[in-house]
């Protein structure tokens, strides 16, 4: 006995949800770019600086953390580099 096929309106239900799961992508690449941005503005503008020395806050620095990943899951760095940033900024956290 033959299997059946599936039916034409399970073809418009499964292509409907890969095309909601491709605006849902796009969607959050646009909010990573756009916090990566604002970011980069703020932090020129606070004189933070990346490279490990001076004083940060430790909502800082989770921020920090989180634009570290956003930017780690929009393919803008390699998995070293996310490795080696996150590793660094919580070397940095405040441990009470």
């Amino acid at each position: 006995m033959a299997t059946q096929r599936t039916s034409f309106s399970k073809l418009q239900r499964d292509r409907a949800k890969k095309a909601k799961a491709a605006a849902k992508r796009e969607r959050r690449l646009e909010r990573s770019a756009e916090a990566r941005t604002g970011t980069d503005e703020i932090e020129g503008a606070e004189g933070v600086d990346e490279s490990g020395e001076g004083p940060i806050s430790a909502a800082e620095l989770l921020h920090e953390i989180e634009v570290t990943h956003q930017r780690f899951e929009a393919k803008l760095m390699s998995f070293e580099e996310f490795e080696e940033k996150k590793a660094e900024l919580l070397s940095r956290l405040p441990v009470d």
